[in-house]
């Protein structure tokens, strides 16, 4: 008996099913495609009266598509599983390392001559110590560039990443010049270990922070994969041209440093064209400051497209020079600043100033000689230091001269930042944090009850 009801479920699964395979035909359809735009149907599987399957295509589709997607070095899913600035910056920067790795081979050359190599008087000794110390400067350098800028890295990462290839550029450079100054070839080749040690720390800080910006789907690993088989292929491709130049310029000075030359400037400009393909839907000090402005002038709020044609790519000291930076409200605000650094009455100003304000939020703002400081509190999230970042914006656009607008920045504060947010969001950018340097200093109020009587 048992037996019989444990095995009711079954025959009543086998009856309906049965019931229902009559009354209606189910098919399925086999698809295969990595894209919603890329797919084929290899399929058909019917039910009746019987189980028949029906192949559609060749049974090596699957494998000719997979093939052809590995050649291509295509993310899984694209172009859906990536941003639309992604092949555009590829195609840039393939470009771009190709003419690097031709380069290479010229600059090889020149520096292996310089060591010695081919020339009876060269010792093994010699070329290794000075190899040495060439490879010796390049880490310690890469150690120290890492200390002083490695938290600056992620919140420009366009400025770094173009910043990395002129320092390579500059490194191949000193080993290029390094045969016409033998009394100073150790000098010259460490310099440009150097440089090109910067290069390494920057490229791959950056390419880290511009994977996350494309993956779409979580898939940045995946990205990093099929940009790595790029750069192979890349790599293949400039060595075979890059042997075949260094052949046929072989002991011709002229040649050599034309065809140097001509592909470090082509170098460059792909590698601006790169950056400026760029659509970064992260904010940092001067895309808030470029969304602000529009905000406050226009009430909208500029797309990633947009602002990417606007902010600039080189560093801020290239720049000093144009009348427009006064307009630059980044370059005066002074996030995470610390408060022993301010001056008596800076001090006195900064602890009466704030009234209520200083409960609602987790920091402070205080303004001298037209820069604006933010005092950020030591228990403040990310978004509290968005929030006080952008407050100290409003207050750099309201400032006139060394006018104080505390209240009124205020008062912009309490009615837009909230719209402002939102539109931001609704337009894609990313407003859970700012990518900003590592804040060392802050600070900790404590509001205490005046012992002043009231007459």
């Amino acid at each position: 008996m048992g037996f019989l009801l444990s095995q009711q479920p079954l025959l009543f699964l086998f009856f309906f099913s049965s019931q229902f395979m009559a009354s209606n035909e189910l098919i399925i359809e086999e698809w295969n495609g990595s894209s919603s735009t890329k797919l084929f149907k290899t399929a058909t599987i019917t039910a009746s009266p019987s189980l028949s399957i029906c192949r559609s295509g060749s049974r090596f589709n699957h494998l000719e598509s997979n093939k052809y997607c590995f050649c291509l070095c295509k993310p899984q899913g694209f172009p859906g599983s990536v941003t639309p600035d992604y092949v555009s910056f590829q195609v840039w920067d393939s470009l771009q390392g190709l003419s690097t790795y031709i380069r290479i081979m010229l600059s090889t050359q020149a520096l292996l001559s310089a060591i010695g190599v081919g020339e009876k008087s060269a010792t093994v000794i010699g070329a290794t110590f000075q190899w040495f110390l060439r490879d010796l400067t390049g880490m310690l350098g890469g150690v120290l560039f890492t200390l002083y800028q490695g938290s600056n890295l992620d919140s420009n990462a366009k400025m770094w990443r173009l910043v990395a290839d002129l320092m390579n550029d500059l490194g191949m450079l000193m080993d290029l010049l390094s045969p016409l100054f033998p009394s100073a070839f150790v000098f010259v080749v460490c310099l440009g270990s150097l440089s090109r040690s910067f290069t390494g720390v920057a490229s791959g800080a950056t390419r880290a922070a511009l994977t996350q910006h494309f993956a779409l789907q979580n898939n940045a690993a995946d990205i990093s994969a099929k940009e790595g088989s790029q750069e192979t292929m890349a790599t293949m491709i400039g060595m075979a041209l890059g042997m075949h130049l260094a052949r046929i310029t072989l002991g011709n000075a002229l040649a050599i440093w034309f065809s140097f030359l001509s592909l470090t400037m082509f170098h460059m400009y792909a590698n601006y064209k790169a950056v400026r393909c760029l659509a970064l839907t992260s904010l940092n000090f001067e895309r808030s400051s470029i969304l602000l402005q529009h905000f406050m002038k226009t009430g909208q709020v500029l797309s990633p497209v947009q602002v990417s044609s606007m902010e600039h790519v080189l560093p801020i000291w290239t720049i000093t020079w144009r009348p427009r930076n006064s307009k630059l409200l980044h370059t005066r605000v002074d996030l995470g600043l610390r408060v022993s650094s301010l001056g008596h009455q800076e001090m006195m100003d900064l602890l009466h100033s704030g009234g209520s304000h200083r409960e609602k939020v987790k920091y402070l703002l205080v303004e001298s000689k037209g820069i604006i400081g933010v005092i950020v509190h030591k228990d403040s999230s990310a978004t509290d230091v968005l929030q006080s970042y952008i407050h100290a914006l409003v207050m750099a656009n309201l400032t006139d001269g060394n006018k104080s607008v505390h209240s009124e920045s205020q008062a912009w504060m309490d009615k837009q930042y909230e719209v402002f947010v939102q539109k931001l969001k609704s337009s894609g950018w990313k407003t859970e944090r700012l990518l900003a340097p590592s804040i060392i200093w802050t600070a900790n109020w404590i509001s205490k009850p005046s012992n002043r009587k009231i007459d």
